[in-house]
């Protein structure tokens, strides 16, 4: 499937199916999400005073800064290059390629109106999920029509789309398992696409046809997101317009949203409104359309423009505005109109802010503004996944390795902590409502538990005349009954085990049916999870966690040998349990991701595997597997981040540094790694 198609597959998800959401049953992990949304939200209560909103505003950014991973502290040269432009009609357009952080540069299109009369403001063009990005004729549109009103128009692609995708060509979307590869690293893509987006306005300030003190920014759908972040924290715009994209954070966990507009656990410490709110005293309007899909809907949007409302007047009256006009999801010619009045008002001091009629406006044809056009991009361009490549290889290269068992117990605790930490934290135990049936024959009983509460879940397990050794059986793409009866539970019957089968959240018969977008089969769970700061691996873990817990009160007492082993994706669910939970004995990985650093999008794998910041505060799959000594690890088979199966020394060499750990203790015969 093509970049295009996915894009444009995308938009009509977000469009169509999603705004019919309501009228679907809802499945009981959205329903336990977002309950845990509403609870973490609960005390809301808005600022009532200037000093109030003051200290709030500082805590936000904090807030904000520690989601989106820091930013650099000291900005690299910007290095603009001109590649080339042409004359139009009253405004000229140059190509322009400028570096936002070391070694990885922006792709953009300055427009620039004729003759200008002293220093121009200046508008900040960021495109949405358009498959053309920079080059699509709706985003053109917006920037031709205000560089024609007199102002000086800054278009960019936003990383990972347009002329920079993983690929040369247009049409790549840069969502699902392409911007996950950020996520390890502790830097998610709606952060970067705000310090980015901050690298353009230095690039704006720099012109000398441009008003340093008079820029504005806009954008919609994933622009307009881009647009709110990048309002919200660069107070060096003075006019914010983000489009078809506002509505609630809450409003997320009914839909699916790219990973562009993910801010992880936003909902621990914010609602949208507040997020606006840090743009309400800098000329903000929202605009909405009316048959917008439900996350971007009027009554949601009204919901976070009433809270930012409240907010601009704890300052000054007629601030801010909300647009409401009769369309679809778009950046039409309306849009447009109400952009330039607001604009003009907030950027030129003229007239009121309503709406200026669109100039006349004839879009290029796209390969017309390409910086590198058709396949001339160099070779080495850098893309999202090897960004996230080499900042994953920088961290892990820092990280020091224990020099004996004294510091090793040590800084096993340490990084435990942190493990549990960045999976988002234990739950309060809760009691489990255990529900078991016992086959006819005696041999098996099927039992149900509370996770959490409101959230149940299943499991099938054998009952064993001799009981002693007891095999967790972690399977993410088949349910309880069918993994229970699988080869690999036969395998493990033969080999001495009583075999338990656990139907995990949001998977088996517990799966969200709408749940697939492009590569990622859990998109859209993994994504709610990663709005409440709580990670789906996070999450599977407890899971594990509990069914120990349930089979313990069942019995009064867990077998002496527990053996947690996951195929597939679930490798990396049974070693990261079997890293925090020393109940289980041993643990095995089969054919699971041997790594997360990949220089390629994730394919083969789960989005809900990844957890943001593991890599900088934790380590690599591993050092995670590290933690679980000196109890035995077999890794039998395992795959590269871009799905390729690894051969025998190459797997090898990704779990070299759990094997120092097992040397220094002595035990370098419990850690086994096997080709399948």
């Amino acid at each position: 499937m093509s970049g295009r198609v996915i894009v444009s597959l995308f938009v009509l998800v977000l469009v169509g199916q999603r705004s019919a959401s309501s009228q679907q049953a809802h499945l009981p992990f959205q329903d336990f999400v977002k309950q845990q949304a509403l609870q973490l939200r609960a005390n809301d209560q808005p600022a009532a005073t200037a000093d109030e909103w003051a200290r709030r505003r500082q805590s936000l950014r904090e807030h904000l800064i520690k989601a989106w991973g820091p930013f650099p502290e000291v900005d690299c040269d910007l290095e603009p290059r001109q590649l080339g432009g042409f004359q139009r009609d009253g405004y000229r357009v140059e190509k322009i390629l400028f570096q936002t952080r070391p070694g990885v540069w922006m792709t953009a299109n300055a427009y620039i109106p004729d003759q200008p009369k002293g220093r121009l403001p200046a508008i900040l063009h960021v495109h949405g999920h358009w498959s053309g990005a920079k080059q699509d004729p709706v985003v053109q549109s917006r920037c031709i029509g205000s560089a024609k009103l007199g102002f000086f128009v800054l278009s960019v692609d936003a990383f990972g789309a347009g002329e920079r995708g993983v690929g040369k060509p247009l049409g790549e979307y840069h969502g699902e398992l392409t911007a996950a590869t950020l996520l390890p690293v502790g830097l998610p893509l709606s952060g970067l696409q705000v310090y980015e987006n901050q690298r353009a306005v230095d690039y704006l300030r720099s012109r000398p046809e441009v008003d340093p003190d008079r820029i504005g920014v806009t954008g919609a759908s994933g622009g307009g997101n881009q647009t709110m972040y990048a309002g919200a924290f660069d107070e060096r715009l003075q006019c914010v317009v983000p489009t078809c994209s506002v509505g609630t954070y809450q409003a997320y966990l009914s839909a699916a949203c790219c990973m562009c507009e993910v801010v992880p656990g936003a909902l621990r410490f914010t609602e949208e409104g507040d997020i606006l709110g840090l743009a309400a005293q800098r000329g903000l309007m929202v605009t909405s359309a009316t048959q917008d899909a439900f996350q971007f809907s009027v009554g949601e949007a009204r919901k976070s423009f009433a809270r930012a409302e409240a907010i601009s007047h704890l300052f000054s009256e007629g601030g801010i505005k909300h647009t409401i006009i009769e369309s679809p999801h778009a950046y039409n010619q309306p849009m447009r109109e109400a952009m330039y009045g607001w604009m003009t008002r907030h950027l030129k001091r003229e007239g009121d802010g309503t709406p200026i009629p669109d100039p006349l406006i004839q879009p290029e044809i796209p390969e017309t503004l390409r910086c590198f056009p058709g396949e001339s991009r160099p070779d080495d361009f850098v893309t999202i996944p090897r960004f996230a490549a080499s900042e994953a290889r920088r961290l892990i290269g820092q990280r020091s390795a224990p020099v004996d068992r004294a510091s090793w117990e040590a800084s096993r605790t340490v990084q435990r902590q942190k493990l549990v930490e960045v999976l988002g934290g234990w739950p309060k135990s809760a009691p489990m409502q255990l529900k078991v049936e016992t086959s006819p024959e005696g041999t098996s009983q099927s039992i149900e538990f509370d996770s959490e509460p409101a959230l149940r879940l299943a499991a099938r397990r054998d009952l064993p005349e001799k009981p002693g050794r007891l095999a967790i059986l972690v399977d993410l793409e088949q349910g309880a009954e069918a993994a229970w009866s699988s080869e690999l539970a036969r395998q493990l019957r033969d080999e001495g085990w009583a075999v338990a089968a656990l139907e995990l959240r949001a998977t088996g018969r517990y799966a969200d049916p709408r749940d697939k977008i492009g590569n990622a089969p859990d998109h859209n769970t993994a994504e709610w999870s990663l709005w409440i700061g709580r990670p789906l691996l996070g999450q599977w873990v407890w899971d594990v966690r509990r069914i120990l817990d349930a089979i313990a009160e069942q019995d009064g007492s867990l077998p002496h040998d527990i053996l947690a082993i996951g195929r597939g994706s679930a490798g990396v669910v049974a070693l990261t349990a079997a890293a925090l939970d020393e109940r289980i004995t041993r643990v095995q990985s089969v054919d699971s991701l041997a790594s997360y650093v990949t220089d390629e999008p994730y394919r083969g794998t789960r989005l809900g595997l990844m957890v943001p910041g593991v890599i900088k505060e934790v380590g690599d799959i591993a050092d995670i597997a590290s933690l679980i000594a000196p109890r035995p690890v077999t890794i039998r088979g395992g795959t590269s981040g871009a799905g390729i199966k690894l051969d025998l020394a190459a797997l090898s060499h990704e779990f070299t540094r759990t094997a120092r750990v097992f040397q220094m203790l002595d035990v370098a015969s419990l850690l086994r790694v096997q080709d399948r």
